[in-house]
């Protein structure tokens, strides 16, 4: 081979290099997060979105919400307990996740537990409810979770900082190396007013449970992992956010509720909120009380769910063990309305178009793919957010086509990343539809009315660094009227 073609050759091999090489520096990275952040767990647990609870105890037994502690273990008697259809309200509701109180404020424990001899193995029924639970919830494809009360109003040990400590953590130990893989730990902050003073070692407990259970999330009033919302009504903030400061918070004091309701923008600490709520009046099965109405439980979605928070659902067994044919039906019912809403998603086929765009991989269109992983996001701030704002705009029809109704505009983050957005507005065909505040993992506006256009954009103010959104969906509600 002569020199002239060497030399071709060797420059070709170089233009070539050189060629990948802009093409791969034309690929940007992601942008860098905002913190705080989400660890995996907690981003696998806001995408549940709803999940359920089972209060089921003495206060079933005794028509009562908060027992005394001096029940008899005798009362504890259901018939015909079976924890595989508890299993089917969950699988009613859509619940990936399930969580059972084991222990209420009245002490009266429903496994068999070494340290105590208040507990299932005193009553007639002797079982261990806690391995049924778990078993049963396993073998559906549900996630369990588990209650531990902190007040205890039989034991006398509580009110003894080190002797109650030393028992609750052996109970906790019982339960989360005893039962497999659990979820969610749930620790209530609730206590009676004029009762026993106690010092619960919180920081002694949650870190025993993540020395028993890496991977599982804590709730408390504080976190670390999830909050509480602030109320039993399962409705958040209208302003929404996942970060608050832990330190600012203590665990069953009056007077946080409005700050964990709405949460910090300037929270150090990712504690995403949880909206409990039962479908009967009461935590507890009563004869009396029957499930709240469609309209309630679905007003309740839109106030949580559509608000940043995951929703966990009550649904309290009777006195035979069972939960009532009709809870499980409004459950049913519940969850076929949700998937009527959202299963459709009349913003699919339109094309977006956005203020800008970051580069490849990061296109408009990433809010029309159905995933949660991808997102569109905007050039630097520099480019246009400061001088002009940014927006994304979804252009739904060709001219030639009918525009389809809608009532429902619903806008994901990427909160993998962070949570950016502190203002944001809805236009259609530039007529402004809604305005709000937070986004997070999902928001979901209800319009006063249904609306038809060509055009819907969103605008986003950030809060610290561009907006990064993962879906822009439009769905029409038929049940509007009932949930307003």
């Amino acid at each position: 081979m002569g020199g002239a073609s060497l030399l071709r050759l060797v420059s070709a091999a170089l233009l070539a290099l050189a060629a990948g090489m802009v093409a791969e520096s034309a690929v940007p990275p992601p942008p860098l997060p905002v913190l705080p952040i989400p660890n995996a767990a907690q981003l696998a647990w806001q995408r549940r979105e709803v999940i359920m609870f089972f209060h089921f105890g003495m206060n079933t037994f005794t028509d009562s919400e908060w027992g005394t502690g001096a029940e008899p273990p005798s009362l504890f008697a259901p018939a015909a307990l079976n924890a595989s259809q508890w299993m089917d309200a969950a699988e009613a509701a859509g619940a990936s996740l399930a969580i059972l109180v084991a222990k209420h404020h009245d002490g009266f424990c429903l496994w068999p537990s070494a340290y105590t001899a208040h507990s299932v193995r005193a009553s007639p029924w002797r079982g261990d409810l806690v391995r049924d639970f778990t078993d049963a919830a396993r073998a559906r494809g549900v996630d369990p979770g588990l209650y531990l009360s902190p007040w205890d109003r039989h034991d006398a040990r509580y009110g003894r900082e080190t002797e109650y400590n030393e028992y609750y953590l052996a109970q906790l130990r019982e339960l989360l190396a005893g039962y497999g893989s659990v979820s969610e730990i749930w620790f209530d902050g609730a206590k009676g007013k004029n009762e026993t003073n106690m010092t619960y070692h919180f920081q002694e407990w949650f870190q025993t449970v993540r020395q028993l259970q890496g991977a599982i999330n804590i709730f408390s009033d504080a976190g670390p992992d999830v909050r509480w919302v602030g109320d039993e009504q399962g409705s958040a903030g209208t302003t929404c956010w996942s970060t608050v400061n832990r330190s600012s918070i203590t665990i069953g004091a009056e007077g946080i509720e409005k700050y964990i309701n709405e949460g910090d923008p300037r929270g150090t600490d990712w504690v995403p909120p949880e909206c409990d709520v039962s479908i009967r009046p009461g935590w507890f099965w009563h004869r009396n009380e029957t499930a709240k109405p469609l309209s309630q439980l679905l007003r309740i979605y839109y106030n949580s769910v559509g608000r940043n928070c995951v929703l966990l659902l009550n649904a309290p067994p009777n006195t035979t063990g069972l939960v009532e044919d009709a809870d499980i039906a409004r459950l049913r019912e519940f969850r076929a309305a949700v998937t009527r809403i959202f299963g459709t998603d009349l913003a699919k086929g339109s094309a977006a178009r956005a203020s800008s765009e970051r580069g490849a991989g990061f296109g408009a269109g990433n809010v029309l793919d159905g995933s949660d992983d991808t997102y569109w996001a905007a050039a630097t701030a520099e480019e246009d957010g400061l001088k002009n704002g940014y927006w994304i705009e979804l252009r739904l029809r060709p001219a030639a086509s009918a525009a389809r109704p809608f009532n429902v505009v619903r806008i994901q983050e990427h909160v993998a990343l962070g949570q950016r957005v502190e203002r944001h507005e809805v236009y259609v065909d530039g007529v402004a539809v809604a305005t709000g505040t937070t986004v997070g993992h999902k928001r979901l506006h209800r319009l006063a009315r249904p609306v038809a256009g060509r055009t819907v954009k969103v605008w986003f103010a950030a809060r610290r660094g561009v907006p990064l959104v993962s879906a822009v969906g439009l769905h029409l509600d038929p049940y509007a009227t009932d949930v307003m």
